[in-house]
């Protein structure tokens, strides 16, 4: 992993975004000597926290779905079900 000071990062942005991309590895920026960040690239970022949540998202719906009586939808007409969640009474 490549370590890098956030004066070069920002002379250099274009050369570490290309480091970046070459060593496929996240970077670590130093400030005062501390590490006060780090870039990554956006595969990995999608793969960590886009995806993740897309997921976080996806089960909680099908919490949501289930919790409104989901095993008796099995053998139901989809659009009798999709108005039966939405609230429609008929």
């Amino acid at each position: 992993m490549n370590t890098v000071n956030a004066l070069k990062v920002r002379n250099n942005f274009g050369e570490i975004l290309d480091l970046l991309d070459k060593e496929k590895e996240p970077i670590l920026i130093t400030k005062s000597k501390k590490i006060r960040a780090v870039i990554i690239r956006y595969e990995d970022f999608q793969a960590r926290f886009i995806d993740k949540q897309a997921e976080e998202e996806k089960e909680k719906f099908l919490k949501q779905v289930k919790s409104h009586g989901a095993p008796s939808l099995i053998n139901e007409d989809s659009v009798v079900t999709l108005r039966r969640l939405r609230g429609y009474t008929d």
